[in-house]
């Protein structure tokens, strides 16, 4: 499929690259329009959902169960579930259940355990999320983007070296770059699979540093996507994050990603074209945080072809709204009568 070709006729395969709530917006917003796996030629424009999960979370209960049990940390791939699942009612909730009291258990969610424990009883945490997912009976698949324990480490600015993903999204100094220790981390053959079979592929939304670059940093899955005929697409963020990202204009973001990369692996950009009320801009601004600006020469420049519609949420929180973000992705990107 060539990359300047935007139409399909028949439904497209997706992977989805990210990590924490950025990512699970954009799934439950897909979720709807993938092949059922019992009616697998239903008109449905996807055809298959793979989203890959950065797996470098060391805060909470993942971090937790991480240290005391030498569990991948589980918490965002539990998250995706449940957002890919066909009936978000009793068995997600009960995933999502977080214990309020118990010495033990308290901060803990339901779906954290599950997982910790079953990956224990068959020895391979990919096989405890298969498992899980038959369980949510979601509409995809899901896969860390490694199998490998990860630490996240960030090169700041001022010359520092700062470990671990709760630190480093904390931090108010500028990063550099980050990388994962150990350096060479083996990616799961599914990754590489899915992406090799994919016709788009997203990096984003979520936080640059801590859920998308991650993934891009274990072995292989660079060179996988830089080999794809995918259409590669970078959904931006809604809005800097303090520290982190303070600062970014959506340029920033695309050039971060080609650095750590070393190469040019974005060719869209999906940007929200509707403006922030006033006072919702003042409380942001009041935590350090304001709307990723864009300019759209610079990007064009850059050879990146920009689409852009009213993506945003507002409840309390600025986010995507994950049904009309997938409308604009299958609109621009899918043949409007996949057969």
């Amino acid at each position: 499929m060539s990359r300047s070709s935007l139409q399909r006729s028949k439904p497209v395969r997706i992977v989805a690259i990210g990590g924490g709530t950025g990512l699970s917006t954009l799934l439950r917003g897909l979720k709807s329009h993938v092949a059922p796996q019992h009616r697998p030629n239903s008109h449905h424009p996807i055809a298959d959902l793979a989203a890959i999960v950065t797996v470098t979370d060391d805060g909470g209960s993942s971090g937790r169960l991480r240290r005391e049990y030498s569990v991948l940390p589980p918490g965002d791939i539990r998250n995706c579930m449940v957002a890919m699942s066909e009936d978000e009612a009793l068995l997600s909730r009960l995933f999502q259940y977080r214990f309020q009291s118990g010495r033990g258990l308290r901060g803990h969610s339901f779906g954290n355990l599950f997982l910790a424990a079953l990956s224990h009883i068959t020895g391979d945490f990919n096989r405890a999320v298969r498992v899980s997912s038959e369980v949510l009976a979601i509409r995809g698949r899901i896969f860390p983007s490694t199998n490998q324990l990860v630490t996240l480490e960030a090169a700041l600015e001022n010359g520092s070296i700062i470990a671990g993903e709760t630190h480093i999204g904390a931090t108010h100094k500028r990063i550099r770059r980050v990388r994962l220790v150990p350096r060479r981390v083996k990616p799961l053959p599914e990754v590489l699979d899915a992406i090799a079979e994919a016709n788009l592929i997203l990096l984003g939304p979520g936080s640059l540093f801590t859920s998308i670059i991650p993934n891009l940093l274990v072995s292989g899955v660079v060179d996988a996507i830089a080999k794809s005929t995918a259409i590669r697409i970078y959904i931006a963020n809604l809005m800097t994050q303090p520290g982190e990202t303070l600062g970014f204009t959506l340029t920033d973001h695309v050039r971060t990603i080609h650095q750590h990369t070393g190469r040019k692996i974005i060719d869209c950009v999906v940007i929200n074209d509707q403006p922030l009320a006033s006072d919702v801009l003042r409380r942001y601004k009041s935590e350090g945080a304001e709307p990723v600006s864009v300019d759209r020469a610079e990007l064009k420049r850059m050879g990146l072809q920009c689409v852009s519609d009213n993506l945003l949420e507002v409840h309390g929180v600025v986010r995507h709204d994950s049904s009309r973000l997938a409308s604009l992705l299958l609109n621009e990107f899918v043949a409007q009568n996949a057969d």
